[in-house]
């Protein structure tokens, strides 16, 4: 995908709203990405130090396996999004959306649509067979957005955290 771009969007999603424009992250953007990054993981009640902002936003500029759009809307950073391809076994790699975040002040117009229709053209790009993501169940406003735009297929999803002293014993 060129960049600096619309995406081109499946039927099935519907139009990109022309007022968003969708392009990588320049270091310029470095501020506003925080601002919204920070909005992200409050959301998802996960605090973080600064050095681990720091650390993505680096791979993210680097291209060290995460990748990430931006949306645009009144030439103001609206939106982000973080995503990634890894192998499966079955396919060739799949591309995971891992983070999803738009400003409150511009929920409903459009800008999380664009920025998912701008990381299903990239996973087509690759030859993704499938995009997927997850979100909590109490995320009732991102979650009309998403049963519009993909199927919920019925997985439930399970972890075990590693090295916090909080995992479960295998």
């Amino acid at each position: 995908m060129n960049p600096d771009m619309s995406p081109e969007v499946s039927p099935e999603m519907g139009p990109t709203p022309s007022a968003v424009r969708i392009a990588a992250l320049q270091s310029s953007d470095r501020a506003a990405w925080g601002r919204l990054a920070l909005g992200y993981k409050t959301f998802y009640q996960t605090t973080l130090a600064e050095a681990d902002y720091e650390r993505t936003w680096q791979r993210l500029q680097n291209g060290e396996g995460v990748h990430a759009w931006g949306a645009w809307l009144g030439g103001e950073l609206a939106g982000i999004t973080h995503y990634m391809f890894h192998t499966s076994a079955w396919s060739d790699d799949a591309c995971y959306l891992q983070d999803l975040f738009t400003d409150e002040a511009v929920r409903g117009r459009g800008v999380a649509r664009a920025l998912i229709a701008a990381v299903a053209q990239s996973a087509r790009e690759r030859g993704a067979p499938r995009l997927y993501w997850l979100t909590h169940e109490s995320n009732a406003q991102a979650r009309l957005l998403y049963d519009r735009v993909a199927r919920h297929l019925g997985f439930i999803r399970y972890d075990i955290l590693l090295g916090r002293g909080d995992e479960l014993t295998c």
